[in-house]
């Protein structure tokens, strides 16, 4: 089970204890892997009675709560999915944005060529239950929405970008198609396993992982300011030289979250 590294608590206990000339500091800003509380709309998805409870038993792990407050899904929200696979944050999305947001579901042609079958999340876009989640079929390149963008979102799916399966998309392509689907000030969040620093995209087609550094690089590129971590799902125990697949690791992988900002000035 992954722990904070600090009490949240303790933290602001002892920043409290201390003084300046000037008075009272103010309190240093939590740790990165510290819980955080978790907003009544993301609290309420994840009870959601329409999630599948294999669905539910995964968020021990997965901590969709705590990743969903970091990337500041309100609701209202219009969000991107971006290769939703099953759906598993299609529907927690879904009801953390609420009725006057809506969910794109973006499920890039090459993986549906590859799969040759309907995309899982089309059932979840027909359901009554999910009225605000549309489903867009395109090639990566062509990465684009209805309407400007709050949020776009991938978790565990930046590194399959860079595989052959997927053309290979080209990331600098793929990412300013993200900047330019974003409002001005919209974030775009990458959750994905983690390769060994250094290794660039080495690994994404063996173990599935990728350099943390690698995907910063490539995203800045494209106009993003980088605007933090969270590090709720980083794992110390994982060597990360094994595939995520393996049975010793899998769902127990090291995980960053990596969240951008398109600046507030920008079109």
């Amino acid at each position: 089970m992954r722990k904070p590294l600090l009490s949240l608590v303790a933290v602001l206990a002892l920043a409290g204890c201390a003084t300046t000339p000037m008075g009272p500091m103010a309190p240093p800003p939590p740790p990165a892997d510290a819980p955080v509380a978790v907003p009544a709309n993301i609290a309420a998805a994840l009870s959601d009675p329409n999630r599948p409870a294999a669905d539910m038993v995964r968020d021990d792990l997965r901590l969709p709560g705590q990743t969903l407050s970091f990337a500041g899904v309100k609701p209202g929200a219009k969000v991107a999915d971006l290769i939703p696979g099953g759906g598993y944050f299609t529907r927690i999305l879904s009801k953390s944005v609420g009725p006057r947001g809506h969910v794109y579901a973006y499920v890039p042609d090459e993986l549906t060529k590859l799969a040759k079958r309907e995309p899982a999340v089309k059932a979840i876009a027909a359901d009554p239950a999910y009225k605000n989640v549309s489903v867009i079929l395109n090639t990566l390149p062509n990465f684009s929405a209805p309407e400007k963008l709050d949020l776009v979102f991938t978790a565990q799916n930046y590194h399959d970008m860079h595989d052959k399966f997927m053309g290979p998309a080209d990331l600098s392509v793929v990412n300013r198609q993200i900047f330019r689907a974003l409002k001005p000030g919209g974030v775009y969040l990458v959750l994905d396993h983690a390769a060994e620093p250094g290794s660039g995209l080495r690994d994404t087609e063996t173990l599935h992982r990728i350099d943390a550094e690698t995907v910063k690089q490539e995203v800045t590129a494209a106009g993003f300011i980088f605007e933090g971590e969270s590090r709720v799902l980083r794992d110390p125990a994982d060597s990360r030289k094994l595939s995520v697949f393996d049975p010793s690791i899998r769902g127990k992988t090291d995980q960053f979250i990596y969240k951008f900002r398109k600046p507030a000035g920008a079109r």
